[in-house]
């Protein structure tokens, strides 16, 4: 697992979720206008089931419950794990990332 990816490096941040449905899309959704209100417009956000995500995936953003198999899956990536799918700080960091084009540091779960 890596650490840590400079922001500069990343054009596609993946939010992983279990089924692909309900609270994940509203993290996607809400993440999405996070970014856009910040004016980070060259970073693309997907959505994708845990099981899912590449193994060349760079930042994988994922809630804590899922965490090992988003590692099992893209043993490379910068995971960032969240315990609220809304409005959790883990979103909040990671768009001040893209800011101050800053390093986007992985989180435990």
């Amino acid at each position: 697992m890596a650490n840590s990816i400079l922001a500069t490096e990343v054009d596609t941040i993946i939010l992983a979720c279990e089924a692909g449905m309900g609270s994940s899309l509203m993290s996607v959704n809400s993440l999405k206008k996070k970014l856009k209100k910040a004016k980070v417009t060259d970073v693309t956000v997907k959505h994708l089931p845990a099981r899912e995500v590449p193994a060349n995936a760079k930042v994988v953003v994922v809630h804590k419950g899922l965490a090992k198999v988003v590692r099992g899956k893209a043993p490379e990536a910068v995971v960032v794990t969240f315990n609220h799918f809304l409005n959790d700080p883990a979103f909040d960091a990671l768009v001040q990332a893209f800011i101050d084009s800053s390093e986007i540091t992985a989180s435990g779960g």
